[in-house]
């Protein structure tokens, strides 16, 4: 089943140069941003392998688990910045709660009701809940700086929120 990605994966090898890279952000940088696939996440920055610490979940949201990967970045990865990068046309967009969970639920015979997929009604009141949780965390330091965008998958290009 994986034999395309073990074949991928021995020729990526075979030019491998990435050894003896230090595990801390060298630009100190981490970005949260969506699974969509149009999202290149180094290559829209300008980054180079080593430069920042890439997180990636379905709706570029903080979750609890982004927040422990954003605490051990900054306190022992040499993150000092963190960009919260949504998109447009993100399928998280596109959806109630309750829509979501109706599918998926249906799709598999059971209850997704328990389920928060975090969808997003509002991009622009995401992307400002989504700072203010990271500001809020204590483990966080203030001198942390923080910046929500929106990717636009037709042209390329970062909108500051």
């Amino acid at each position: 089943m994986f034999d395309d990605v073990l074949e991928a994966n021995r020729t990526y090898a075979k030019t491998f140069a990435l050894q003896g890279l230090p595990a801390p952000a060298a630009r100190g940088l981490a970005v949260l941003t969506c699974i969509d696939s149009r999202i290149e996440p180094l290559a829209m920055l300008g980054l180079q392998p080593g430069d920042a610490k890439i997180l990636r979940n379905a709706g570029a949201r903080v979750s609890t688990d982004v927040l422990r990967s954003l605490i051990l970045a900054t306190n022992l990865l040499n993150v000092d910045r963190i960009c919260v990068v949504q998109h447009t046309d993100c399928a998280m967009t596109k959806a109630t709660e309750e829509a979501l969970q109706a599918d998926l639920g249906g799709r598999h015979g059971t209850d997704a009701g328990g389920w928060n997929f975090r969808t997003i009604a509002d991009q622009e009141a995401a992307v400002a809940d989504d700072i203010a949780l990271i500001r809020d965390c204590d483990l966080i330091s203030a001198a942390v700086e923080v910046a929500g965008f929106v990717y636009d998958v037709d042209t390329g290009l970062l909108r500051p929120l």
